[in-house]
């Protein structure tokens, strides 16, 4: 399809869109009243906050972390909130992001939430006789530009304080907004969360007009293992009492109890807030949804009763007026107050576990292989290693339960408590190579991982992964060697990765000679075989017999992108990276809503691995 026909189909929406609302105003003639509605809440009728806290969290992917050199790839590493020790980290964590779509999702999310909260909590004051302009407290534009976009920004650093594991991302605050919104506007949250898909759809419909596709495998954590339930459970209990101290300071009517458990029950659900998961190691993951299931039907009753609770005393009998100490207010408590009890209790409990594993280092132990050093990072490959954070606290009871083993590019940061699997073993097998950004605030650097490997016929495969970085290129890995199973004239024949090449070897009961593969289009005689290179694949010929025995090791991913992008370019489509980027492009719908933090290729238990829990983002919070 030609690209003006994409233009042609872009049009069309906006077009759409006018024809229906031309209809809808003219059934319903508001008469200005919609407008009047909006601008008696928010400052000339925009949610001003909210799009200043848009407008920081776009400057730190861009700047902070470099987007603007690569809107694709940002520097993540350095802006993970590693532990209480990495002041850098907590502060940035929570706006900071891992992808462009992991941006563009959580954004958009914010800016249908964010306008939902910003208009429960107000720009002007809602008292009786209350001036607009008699205190700083009052004052529109400081609500406006100070105290929602404060707000915002500092529970962004607030929830990388509270979250377990190396997290990234602005969803913990989404999930807030949607909080305040659920204990003021139930339904409307709902609705509102449809119309989250709605931005969405609308913005990939302008994004990419028309999308090929076709069916092919792909290389990904199940999606619930990218996602940090707890830091989305968090913000969303920390939105919920802020809109209960709003809700008290307003009260005019009591909220229905069926109304406000529906709300939050249909949120929590889909939300994903059900998917409590663990991880294994190496890549396995084990998910508890009805556990998940169970516990988001408590979530919405406790919410439900400190939202909606009655305010008479559960023992009339015995409450007091005013009650003064601790004995008399719980002799005069309410279903509500019990409620808010509950959430802090909930919240609590979510958030204690955060504490052991955020007290971490890491270990003075030598990085494996020989790394690549880059400004205090050592970035190196190894398997079935041990996690090299450990935790300043004793924490045996839990090593049990925690002591995970990891493979793949490792990158390692003593002075920034980092140590984190970059790309697994098996990603980095599905793709053949892969980038790796390291850096810090305003800098980045780029070291690719290469795989490189033969696979001996009816037997495994014999690889080395070399770094390259700055036009040095290092082999730090070699795996074992690999025997094919076919035997010819009596011998075997065997493939060894060795330091920047590959060795054949030709066996015969005790006889054995070696020597490097041969080239493209060359041969190489061992113990009276000969062995042929043919393009990809080896052959082994003697007495007239010809058999293959090696072939070059095949990168799914890499083919399959490339087979995109030939089909793109014949058809006259733009590709829109839908193989390149990975897990996480292909979970943009779910972002939008704040489905969830996400880091794609990062083992979930990195921090807790030393400690009591393996949530991560995400991930890919």
């Amino acid at each position: 399809m030609l690209p003006e026909w994409d233009s042609i189909h872009r049009l069309t929406v906006p077009v759409a869109f006018l024809l229906a609302f031309a209809v809808v105003w003219a059934i319903d003639r508001p008469r200005g009243r919609w407008g009047r509605r909006i601008r008696s809440r928010l400052l000339r009728g925009v949610p001003w906050g909210t799009l200043v806290a848009v407008g920081v969290v776009i400057c730190v992917y861009l700047f902070v972390q470099r987007g603007i050199d690569d809107p694709s790839s940002p520097v993540v590493i350095p802006f993970r909130a590693w532990s209480y020790f990495y002041l850098e980290g907590l502060l940035l964590a929570g706006l900071s992001h891992a992808s462009l779509g992991h941006l563009t999702g959580n954004l958009l999310a914010t800016l249908v939430a964010g306008t939902l909260a910003e208009y429960a909590y107000g720009h002007y004051p809602r008292a009786r006789g209350a001036s607009s302009f008699a205190s700083w407290r009052s004052n529109p534009y400081v609500r406006a530009f100070l105290v929602v976009p404060g707000a915002i920004i500092g529970g962004a650093v607030l929830s990388s304080v509270l979250s377990i594991g190396p997290v990234i991302g602005f969803s913990g605050v989404v999930f807030a907004l949607w909080g305040v919104a659920l204990v003021h506007y139930p339904l409307g949250s709902i609705v509102g969360l449809a119309g989250s898909s709605l931005v969405s759809l609308l913005y990939n419909a302008f994004r990419t007009p028309v999308t090929r596709a076709a069916a092919n495998p792909s290389y990904g954590a199940p999606w619930w293992a990218n996602v940090s339930i707890q830091g989305h459970a968090v913000g969303l209990l920390l939105g919920v009492l802020v809109g209960i101290v709003l809700l008290r300071r307003r009260e005019t009517a009591t909220r229905s109890a069926v109304v406000v458990f529906a709300g939050v029950l249909l949120f929590a659900s889909s939300r994903s807030l059900w998917a409590v998961y663990w991880y294994l190691g190496n890549e396995r993951y084990v998910l508890y949804r009805a556990a998940g299931v169970a516990l988001v039907a408590l979530l919405a009753a406790i919410v439900t009763l400190a939202v909606a609770g009655s305010d008479r005393p559960l023992l009339p009998a015995y409450a007091v007026p005013n009650p003064e100490t601790m004995r008399e207010a719980l002799r005069s408590a309410t279903p509500r107050i019990v409620g808010v009890v509950l959430v802090v209790a909930a919240l609590g409990i979510l958030v204690g576990p955060s504490v052991v594993p955020n007290l971490i280092t890491v270990s003075d132990e030598e990085t494996p292989g020989t790394p690549v050093e880059i400004e205090g990072y050592e970035v190196t490959y190894a398997e079935d290693v041990p996690n090299q954070l450990v935790n300043v606290i004793d924490v045996e009871a839990f090593e049990g339960a925690t002591n995970v083993t990891t493979s793949g590019v490792i990158v390692k940061n003593e002075e920034r408590d980092v140590w984190i699997t970059a790309v697994s073993r098996g990603n980095l097998a599905y793709w053949g190579s892969r980038d790796v950004a390291v850096g810090g605030v305003g800098w980045r650097e780029t070291v690719t991982a290469h795989r490189t490997g033969w696979r001996a016929v009816g037997a495994g495969v014999s690889y080395r992964v070399d770094l390259e970085h700055d036009g040095d290129r290092r082999t730090v890995h070699v795996s074992d060697s690999a025997t094919a199973e076919p035997t010819i004239a009596g011998r075997n024949v065997t493939v060894a990765a060795r330091e920047g090449v590959f060795e054949v070897t030709v066996a015969h009961g005790n006889d054995t000679e070696t020597a490097p593969l041969p080239a493209d289009n060359e041969s190489v005689r061992l113990s009276g075989i000969r062995l042929v290179r043919e393009d990809r694949r080896i052959y082994a010929e003697t007495n007239g017999t010809r058999v293959r025995v090696l072939e070059a090791e095949r990168y799914e991913g890499r083919e399959r992108a490339r087979e995109i992008d030939l089909g793109a370019v014949g058809s006259g489509a733009v590709g829109s990276g839908a193989v390149g980027s990975g897990a996480v492009d292909a979970g943009v719908a779910a972002l939008a809503a704040g489905d969830g933090d996400q880091a794609p290729d990062v083992d979930p238990s990195e921090r807790a691995a030393s400690a009591a829990d393996s949530s991560l983002v995400h991930s890919i919070r």
